[in-house]
């Protein structure tokens, strides 16, 4: 997360790199200030955010929503530290997911 060097050669894109890099000292200074409490850095903080998922409930006839499991005891701290509170259940969306694995399918043959 450092402004240097910058490998851009235009005046906007040389903007348009110091402010993503500006906006993201902002946001690590906004989760290390409530983590510091809890003794957490940014990295291990992120780390642990990593492991929060949804699991797919499908229900007979249809229906289906994204369940939100139980956070860890630790993710939960670090969630009450920056007092965001997330939901039990999400409704589901049949959004499509690209993974590396499928890549080579879309790609043309050299």
């Amino acid at each position: 997360m450092e402004a240097r060097p910058i490998y851009v050669r235009t005046e906007d894109h040389t903007r348009g790199h110091v402010l993503a890099v500006m906006l993201a000292y902002l946001v690590r200074r906004a989760l290390s200030r409530p983590w510091a409490a809890l003794d957490v850095t940014v990295e291990e903080g992120l780390q642990l955010l990593q492991t929060l998922c949804s699991t797919e409930i499908q229900v007979e006839g249809g229906g289906s929503c994204l369940r939100i499991p139980t956070p860890s005891v630790a993710l939960r701290a670090l969630l009450d530290a920056l007092k965001v509170r997330i939901a039990e259940a999400l409704p589901h969306t049949d959004t499509s997911v690209v993974t590396r694995k499928k890549l080579p399918e879309q790609r043309k043959p050299r």
